[in-house]
């Protein structure tokens, strides 16, 4: 295998990473329905940590770097909050 195509096929992997994480954010407008609709506040510290929690035991099955798997969810985590304050008129949006 050539130096290239290794680099190919991590560009088609950072590809399917970010589409993933658009779908992710996507979600954002469903979940701040469901949260208004059940009288929930945006920000939910017990979810939140259920999320990385389930994020740091995968990856620890992975045998990825547990503390950068962390940080890259607490940033996911917040990009989604952040958002649901854009959706419900109290972010930046232009």
């Amino acid at each position: 295998m050539e130096l290239l195509d290794v680099r190919e096929k991590i560009e088609t992997i950072d590809k399917q990473i970010l589409k993933s994480i658009a779908d992710r954010t996507e979600l954002a407008s469903t979940v701040l329905e469901l949260k208004k609709a059940d009288g929930k506040s945006i920000t939910d510290k017990g979810q939140e940590q259920v999320v990385l929690n389930r994020a740091i035991d995968y990856a620890t099955e992975l045998n990825l770097d547990v503390g950068s798997i962390k940080r890259i969810y607490e940033i996911l985590i917040r990009m989604n909050i952040e958002r649901q304050h854009e959706l419900s008129g109290e972010g930046n949006l232009p």
